[in-house]
């Protein structure tokens, strides 16, 4: 038996039929585009966690890259905010990880996110040389480690190669004189919408035992239904 869902393609296009721990906290939208046409699209808890992390990295990195603000202010700043991320990320995703038996996934996301912000500050407070001037390897390397782990616990594809994509941007970051910081947020920003916007492939449903009788045969329906529409 193949280790990856090879049934399915790494990336496609959202199915509307999600598993009962996709329905958890679910967000619908539709964005009219003329008279008689519109986009329809949702968002589980993963794509919202990726959203807002996206988000997230685009002040941050942009201010660093364009504007003329002190670092030890950014440094405070980005700091509270990404302890903010992080709350809502476990918040949001707690029942799928349990659900899907990766809690240790989502602590080991908390525990990078720590260590960076850690390193990050203790780098610009206390002047250290190396970790400044390593900044952007130092995030492209942890989102790579992140998602690699996460892809082989899903056995996901797409996660590992975002993980690759991530490697190579460390790569590249050599011939980004002067715009390390720009070329660093895309490489994560791009990775964290096209994760949130298409829907990334994962192992088959399997059982599991934190869910009463009833919430298994509908969880079973919702994994037969996906691999009927494919």
């Amino acid at each position: 038996m193949s280790f990856f869902n090879c049934s399915v393609p790494p990336l496609r296009r959202k199915q509307f039929n999600p598993n009962l721990q996709d329905l958890e906290g679910i967000w619908h939208f539709e964005f009219p585009l003329g008279k008689k046409r519109s986009y329809s699209t949702f968002y589980t808890c993963l794509d919202r966690a990726c959203l807002m992390w996206g988000l997230l990295l685009i002040p941050m990195f942009g201010t660093a890259q364009f504007l003329p603000v002190s670092w030890m202010l950014q440094a405070a700043l980005w700091s509270v905010l990404s302890l903010v991320g992080t709350v809502a990320m476990v918040s949001w995703t707690y029942f799928w990880v349990k659900k899907e038996r990766l809690t240790w996934v989502l602590y080991g996301w908390v525990i990078l996110m720590l260590l960076g912000l850690l390193l990050t500050d203790l780098g610009i407070f206390l002047g250290w040389g190396k970790v400044l001037a390593n900044l952007c390897p130092l995030w492209l390397g942890m989102s790579g480690l992140g998602y690699f782990w996460t892809g082989l616990a899903v056995r996901s594809r797409a996660l590992l190669a975002a993980s690759l994509f991530h490697v190579l941007g460390i790569l590249i970051l050599p011939y980004t004189i002067g715009w390390s910081f720009l070329f660093t947020g895309f490489v994560m920003v791009f990775s964290l919408l096209v994760l949130a916007q298409l829907q990334w492939d994962m192992r088959r449903p399997i059982e599991y035992a934190t869910l009463a009788a009833q919430q298994q045969d509908l969880d079973g329906e919702q994994g037969r239904i996906r691999q009927l529409s494919t």
